[in-house]
């Protein structure tokens, strides 16, 4: 966001929307302009990271709370364009971290054992204090291990339909192209692939 603000200061306009109150405040401070869903329902380009990229560009996002916000953003955008570190590169998703789930607070321990049911090893994500960890919608947040994700289609549809779960981390079919940079500096840009 820095670099667009500069771009924005030599001519650039560019109007965005932001998917968290974090990065409300970082592109406000960055000289970007901001709009909302409601008032620009379609975006023309959504730029974003990622916590895991596999072989057909399906992604694992939500380390830092807003994959709900970030899903509802990219289902926006004409194309949406992911930026990481080539370490983000898995095999299979839920191999590097453990994979986010947004559920309400209410009752989320029988969430957090249907989640269980599916599988999954859910731990309720805590903050500083131990308190558990609110993301900007007000949810909970279970990061579940996994030992790779076999069928991340199916696992996606079972956790939709999981009640009190409101969204999860896996981006599937999302990504048009992930550009990822090397320790050396190096950019490899990556197109998706669709299952067959």
């Amino acid at each position: 966001m820095e670099a667009l603000g500069r771009r924005i200061e030599s001519g650039l306009r560019v109007t965005g929307v932001a998917t968290s109150h974090r990065t409300e405040v970082k592109a406000i401070e960055s000289g970007i302009i901001l709009t909302t869903l409601m008032e620009t329902p379609s975006l023309d380009l959504g730029v974003d990271g990622a916590d895991e990229i596999d072989p057909n560009l399906d992604l694992v996002k939500g380390r830092g709370g807003a994959l709900l916000y970030e899903k509802i953003v990219a289902q926006a955008c004409q194309r949406w364009v992911i930026v990481a570190a080539s370490e983000k590169l898995v095999d299979s998703l839920g191999s590097r971290i453990a994979l986010p789930v947004e559920v309400i607070p209410f009752g989320w321990e029988q969430t957090a054992a249907s989640v269980a049911a599916l599988g999954l090893a859910p731990r309720l994500r805590t903050g500083p204090y131990r308190e558990p960890f609110r993301t900007d919608g007000g949810h909970y947040i279970l990061d579940c291990q996994t030992a790779g994700i076999e069928d991340p289609p199916a696992l996606a549809d079972a956790l939709k339909l999981t009640t009190g779960v409101v969204e999860h981390g896996m981006f599937i079919e999302f990504a048009d192209v992930a550009m990822t940079v090397d320790e050396d500096g190096e950019i490899t840009t990556h197109t998706r692939r669709s299952y067959e």
